[in-house]
């Protein structure tokens, strides 16, 4: 009986021995075999792999494109205008080798912060030597491929490959945001009122002009009234006075006609004068009794 036992414990140990020294490589990660801290394999294709149980271990890394943010930091331009900028990059692990001696047990962790120097150095350097006014506009593509070509370098040592670099928003600092609007409100507001005044100064103009018009217009119509008045009136005189030359007595009786309408009015019937007045000519004659 004690045979049997021996050899099922024996194969347990072997099966525990065997399964602790196969391990996968999956197909998004690169994998090292250390022994007592030192990389003795290195395991970047997948699939199954073997190391030596209870002696080595197996530390894996992400083959992946990974991506990393670093924190706001403040730059200053040529300008001397600080503005605070908000970025991020793409790297991978292109040597896990060298990663590993770089980084040492802290991993992507202790990496990612190194990156962090690195990009914040890198991206201070570069917007520091042009204008703000180069960062904000469309040349910033330009600054961001000088980023990542200064930061490929030096992460290099660290066994990243920084892919890509990228400026998420470039921003004026909290403290100069209010002041920064009070000023472009201002100069807003200046602009609004050199307009009015333009607009003010145009419709006086325009005003003024209109006046003119009106009264170069007005005093054309009096003069051209008067002139068509006076030509009528001449008109007028000249047939009274050929009518007047025609027949005398006719005229004369006109007159009368007109005098006693313009004496003898509703509001006006009242006469006081002598009886044997010219006036009555023609009531007292036998032609105006007719």
């Amino acid at each position: 009986m004690g045979k049997p036992i021996y050899f099922l414990f024996a194969l347990v140990v072997l099966a525990i021995v065997g399964l602790s020294s196969v391990f996968i490589v999956d197909e998004r990660e690169k994998a090292l075999v250390l022994q007592f801290g030192r990389v003795v394999a290195i395991k970047e294709e997948p699939g199954l792999a073997f190391k030596i149980p209870l002696i080595q271990e197996v530390v894996t890394y992400d083959d992946r494109i990974l991506s990393r943010d670093v924190d706001p930091l403040e730059v200053t331009p040529l300008d001397d205008r600080r503005l605070v900028v908000d970025a991020f990059a793409r790297y991978r692990i292109v040597d896990v080798n060298q990663f590993r001696q770089a980084v040492g047990t802290g991993g992507e962790a202790s990496a990612a912060r190194r990156l962090d120097s690195i990009l914040r150095s890198e991206t201070r350097e570069v917007l520091g030597s042009v204008s703000s006014n180069d960062i904000l506009s469309s040349d910033r593509a330009t600054l961001m491929l000088r980023i990542r070509n200064g930061a490929i370098s030096e992460a290099r040592g660290l066994g990243i490959e920084i892919v890509d670099v990228r400026l998420k928003r470039t921003d004026l600092p909290r403290e100069n945001l209010d002041a920064t609007f009070a000023r472009m409100r201002a100069e807003r507001e200046r602009e609004a009122t050199d307009e009015r005044a333009r607009g003010k100064e145009a419709a006086q103009r325009i005003r003024a002009q209109a006046d003119r018009t009106v009264v170069e217009l007005v005093s054309d119509a009096i003069r051209q009234s008067e002139i068509i008045r006076g030509e009528a009136d001449a008109e007028r005189n000249a047939i009274f006075a050929e009518a007047y030359g025609s027949d005398v007595e006719f005229f004369e009786f006109y007159r009368s006609l007109a005098a006693y309408q313009n004496a003898l009015k509703a509001d006006n019937s009242t006469m006081v004068m002598s009886p044997d007045s010219e006036f009555f000519d023609y009531l007292k004659s036998d032609l105006g009794a007719e």
